[in-house]
């Protein structure tokens, strides 16, 4: 079975702090759905676009945990926690078998 991986793309992020009950929500329900941080990506070596934007990689054990772990009520709730104007590119990607 194929794994699934969360990957948020964050273009900017101007206030870290601001983030900080977002994280604190989104750290146990992530776990909770069986998912397991593989990059916070604070080191970046960017090619072609030369873009240096951090990116978060979580893997799941299967494409259809991802997707459940995204819809849970406890990750819901922690993305109301994203502050206003926040920006960020997230997708959920099945992995290769």
């Amino acid at each position: 079975m194929a794994k699934g991986y969360w990957a948020s793309v964050y273009p900017a992020t101007s206030d870290p702090e601001s983030l900080t009950v977002y994280f604190e929500l989104a750290g146990p329900a992530v776990r909770a759905g069986g998912g397991r941080t593989l990059s916070r990506g604070s080191r970046v070596v960017a090619h072609e676009a030369g873009i240096t934007q951090r990116v978060v990689l979580i893997e799941f054990d299967s494409f259809e945990q991802a997707v459940a772990a995204y819809q849970s009520e406890a990750y819901q709730k922690a993305l109301v926690a994203l502050p206003d104007g926040f920006e960020r590119d997230f997708r959920i990607i099945e992995g290769v078998d």
